[in-house]
């Protein structure tokens, strides 16, 4: 009986947390409207280190480290916030990437660390333990989620206020816990132009690396508790920027299936791009990401877009636009059984011809499948997987 109450209260926290409390356990108002000041360290390599005020942690001030870069000239530039993974650290050289393409850019620690290891006033680290087991009612701002989402936050109020920063143009992408931490943010914070989560997502409680070690450990009331504040599922209806999901089709801590619901939980404006057994590390240099952000803050060439998937007379079927030409289209696939993260993917040819793309279902055992288009830049964009009977 108490397994059936969580799940039915699971599955109608993201639209309860819709109706009641959108916001969280964050002020976000305040945090939009805070005026931050840096605190400028040393110079390195056109890289600079600055530190800037974060949330009380037991009830004592912090700070946040970060690396921050522009281009040349006077500007004013885009600027994309910078949000490293698990393990992760702010990048100098993932600020220098961004720069080189005419973006200021904020890389910011989130684990309470400066450059040379642990800062005296930092925030809470970055374990499974100020993510999960140490929540409770009492306890909820002094989770690591509640002062990463306020330092990004904090940092987009910082860096808007930047003479060379055109606040009207920033963006946010993160990488596997920043990917999860961007998915929240974009629900939060309606001064984006746009949103890449790379790899993460929510749904944590139904199917992550982290259910069964974390969530499932916890008492029913805790992990509804969890979910309704910190899970991304509660946020993902309010995304209102354009906002791309990329991850790959075996990937060890956030699954197809979670990542699905999320993408469907936003409205409109998004984009997928599921590559076939992509690695997962903090890899800043997919092409995809790039292009991405440039279409909606610098005029550049949009990606291919997608209609939805459909099936007919054993036919996978897509219609998709793109503004330059597709080079290729495959249909991806694996059997339907397993774990996610073990599930042996095969692609076949798709054909292609005036904006539609199409291949025949293989048939015998249920499949998960998808399309993937390639234009020829070699940019990829995906359709949303569906399965067969």
């Amino acid at each position: 009986m108490l397994q059936l109450s969580l799940l039915l209260l699971t599955a109608l926290a993201p639209s309860w947390f819709e109706a009641n409390n959108s916001a969280g356990p964050w002020n976000v108002s305040n945090l939009k409207n805070l005026k931050i000041e840096p605190v400028w360290g040393e110079s390195k390599n056109g890289v600079k280190e600055v530190y800037y005020q974060g949330e009380n942690y037991k009830g004592k001030p912090t700070k946040v480290f970060a690396y921050y870069g522009k281009p040349e000239g006077q500007g004013p530039f885009p600027a994309v916030l910078l949000v490293h993974g698990g393990g992760g650290k702010a990048f100098p050289d993932w600020v220098k990437h961004w720069n080189k393409r005419g973006y200021c850019a904020l890389a910011m620690d989130l684990a309470g660390n400066g450059p040379n290891g642990r800062l005296p006033d930092g925030g809470p680290g970055q374990g499974d333990e100020e993510k999960f087991l140490y929540f409770q009612n009492d306890t909820i701002k002094d989770m690591w989620t509640y002062h990463a989402v306020a330092a990004v936050i904090r940092g987009h109020s910082m860096i808007a206020s930047f003479p060379e920063v055109d606040r009207n143009k920033v963006v946010v992408t993160g990488i596997s816990w920043g990917g999860y931490l961007t998915c929240i943010i974009a629900g939060l914070d309606d001064r984006l132009k746009a949103a890449v989560p790379v790899y993460g997502c929510g749904f944590l409680h139904e199917n992550s690396v982290w259910k069964e070690s974390r969530l499932d450990k916890m008492d029913v009331q805790r992990r509804l508790n969890w979910v309704r504040n910190f899970d991304p599922s509660s946020y993902l209806p309010n995304v209102g920027c354009p906002i791309m999901f990329i991850n790959g089709t075996n990937d060890f801590a956030y699954p197809l299936d979670s990542y699905k619901k999320c993408y469907d939980l936003v409205k409109e404006k998004k984009t997928l791009s599921i590559k076939v057994r992509m690695p997962h590390g903090h890899i800043w240099t997919f092409k995809e990401v790039d292009a991405f952000i440039d279409s909606h803050v610098k005029n550049g060439i949009p990606l291919v877009e997608f209609s939805g998937l459909e099936t007919k007379d054993g036919e996978a079927i897509v219609k998709f636009a793109s503004s330059v030409p597709v080079k290729s289209a495959m249909l991806n696939y694996a059997i339907n059984d397993g774990p996610w993260q073990k599930r042996q993917w095969e692609s076949v040819k798709a054909n292609v011809s005036e904006g539609n793309a199409s291949a025949k279902i293989p048939m015998g055992k249920p499949i998960v499948y998808y399309i993937s288009v390639i234009d020829d830049r070699g940019l990829e964009v995906s359709s949303n997987h569906l399965i067969s009977p």
